[in-house]
């Protein structure tokens, strides 16, 4: 009995490298997310640039387009936005943006300054909107397509990888 005492612990021991090594194995950015082939979550938001204008989800049905969410202050997103701002240019879906937990005047002003790749960007100063779409921070992307639900979900910023082997491709089989 006293020699079989030594297994207990030794297996606990294995099952918790196991673990750990598996945690160590995965990518950070693969965050799988509930909402992939859901329904995107209900908004109507004011614009950015125009606060008497407002965007609703419902406004968008009927298209493929892309969900970017971006802050000034964000340090990554300045990273993500010449790239944007470059695949914008091909013009294959319309990107709205949403600008979260961000003065309006700020987001404008960055806006101007680094250029604009969006169709519109909506302000969500609360954050509310970004939390129904599970956003953990930003920036993130999502493409939605023409019935409203969620078809990819992307963490991070952007990279030309992401853009031709995910979101190209699956571009043209919602399109197609």
């Amino acid at each position: 009995m006293k020699r079989l005492g030594f297994l207990i612990p030794l297996g606990a021991f294995i099952a918790l490298a196991v673990i750990l090594a598996i945690g160590l194995n995965r990518d950070p950015r693969e965050v799988p997310s509930p909402l992939i082939d859901k329904p995107a979550p209900s908004f109507a938001l004011t614009r950015l640039d125009d606060p008497s204008k407002t965007i609703a989800l419902a406004d968008l049905h009927g298209e493929v387009w892309m969900l970017n969410v971006w802050a000034s202050w964000c340090v990554a997103c300045r990273d993500e936005h010449p790239l944007l701002v470059e695949f914008s240019k091909k013009g294959l879906l319309p990107i709205y943006g949403l600008n979260y937990k961000d003065q309006r005047d700020d987001g404008n002003a960055w806006l101007m300054r680094m250029g604009n790749p969006y169709q519109a960007s909506l302000f969500d100063d609360e954050g509310r909107v970004g939390i129904d779409f599970g956003v953990y921070g930003v920036p993130e992307t999502f493409i939605i397509d023409k019935t409203g639900t969620i078809r990819m979900k992307h963490i991070g910023p952007l990279t030309p990888a992401v853009i031709a082997t995910e979101i190209e491709p699956l571009l043209k089989k919602l399109n197609g």
